[in-house]
């Protein structure tokens, strides 16, 4: 095999693709796991991971328990008033920034044995149907092969451009934005406040941080002019919302950004890229699962290579496993976004909460899979 040829590159080194990739690599594949960025860095992230994946992540020792991680058994949500509810999480999860998750399996993949191109971006990824082999351009000028790729590259790329995925063909009114602070709230606690045009997510990480990351609306922003003013004049309507962001001490130098955050539905498989994470699909926020969902996939991807005799059966294997998984608790999430971001709405899906317990336990459990 040619030092340009690899078995399998992994595209995007976040959660599904480090994932993908150390499994990989300890069967003996030779994986090229290539990153845009270099580690460690923030991500634009809810940085809470349901319990669905914690066996999985102590079973094959990725888990940082060398971190004092919080353990999360509440939900609360407040309306755009202010007014607020609270319920326990069945399942429950951990609160843990993708600054020290993505570093430490990022560690676990070199220790594993996989090569890593930190700071390359790839600009192109053809499939080659006669030979059966992908060529990818990079930013470096080369040109890699492989026999499969992994698409693990995030909400929005370049490479979906390039690829003409047709989702990106849609302009998405959302953007999303996150801190970390310090602030007097609860370490065992997700919580989901609303406010005009969007919601704002709340849970404690490691070091006695807290995560603070919020979906809004580009017009909004393009309206007041400026990330500070937008939250002033938006999200401070909501008075608990306002209280957070006086009283607590802000960490990041500036916030942490990402725009055009698309929700619209996305293929498992596509040009024979197997792709994952929120590259397979996006889930809405509020629902808090991304980050487990990305886990998974990556395992999926990554037993869909291992299990499959051919292309064809990989492929195969991998678009049944991802959507018997996930197809649903992406169409859920979409359609239970509607009850959040607006006045009515939020008071009406706080009423929903606070009254019908079931309906609350209903919505999280379309939204959550089950431990694997």
């Amino acid at each position: 095999m040619k030092e340009t040829e690899k078995e399998i590159i992994v595209i995007g080194g976040g959660l599904a693709g480090l994932v993908s990739s150390i499994l990989l690599s300890r069967k003996g594949k030779r994986v090229l796991l290539i990153e845009k960025k270099a580690y460690p860095f923030h991500r634009v992230c809810g940085e809470y991971i349901s319990n669905e994946v914690l066996d999985f992540l102590k079973r094959e020792q990725l888990y940082p328990d060398f971190l004092e991680i919080p353990t999360i058994s509440n939900f609360e949500f407040s309306d755009t008033k202010g007014k607020s509810v609270s319920i326990p999480l069945d399942l429950g999860g951990i609160g843990i920034s993708r600054y020290m998750l993505d570093d430490w399996l990022y560690q676990k993949a070199k220790a594993a044995g996989v090569e890593v191109k930190t700071k390359i971006q790839v600009f192109d990824a053809v499939f080659e149907e006669r030979t059966e082999k992908f060529a990818l351009t990079l930013s470096d000028h080369s040109i890699v092969e492989a026999g499969f790729v992994i698409g693990a590259f995030g909400k929005r790329s370049k490479l979906d451009k390039t690829l003409d995925r047709p989702f990106i063909q849609k302009v998405s009114p959302y953007i999303g934005v996150k801190y970390h602070i310090y602030a007097d709230f609860p370490r065992d606690t997700v919580a989901l406040h609303n406010f005009s045009g969007g919601y704002c997510g709340l849970n404690a990480i490691e070091d006695g941080k807290v995560n603070l990351c919020y979906l809004g609306n580009r017009d909004q922003l393009r309206m007041h002019g400026s990330i500070e003013e937008m939250e002033r004049q938006i999200l401070w309507k909501n008075p608990i919302l306002k209280r957070v962001f006086q009283e607590s001490e802000f960490l990041l130098e500036k916030p942490e950004v990402i725009n055009e955050i698309n929700f619209e539905p996305k293929m498992p498989v596509e040009q024979h890229i197997l792709m994952a994470g929120d590259a397979a699909g996006l889930i809405t926020p509020l629902c808090g699962n991304g980050m487990a969902m990305a886990i998974h996939s990556g395992k999926m991807a990554a037993d869909a290579i291992l299990l499959g005799k051919s292309r064809v059966e990989v492929e195969s294997i991998y678009s049944k496993s991802w959507n018997a998984a996930f197809r649903r608790r992406l169409w859920v999430g979409r359609h239970l976004q509607r009850l959040f971001g607006a006045r009515g709405v939020s008071v009406f899906a706080g009423k929903l909460i606070r009254n019908s317990p079931f309906f609350a336990q209903q919505i999280i459990k379309n939204t959550h899979g089950k431990p694997f």
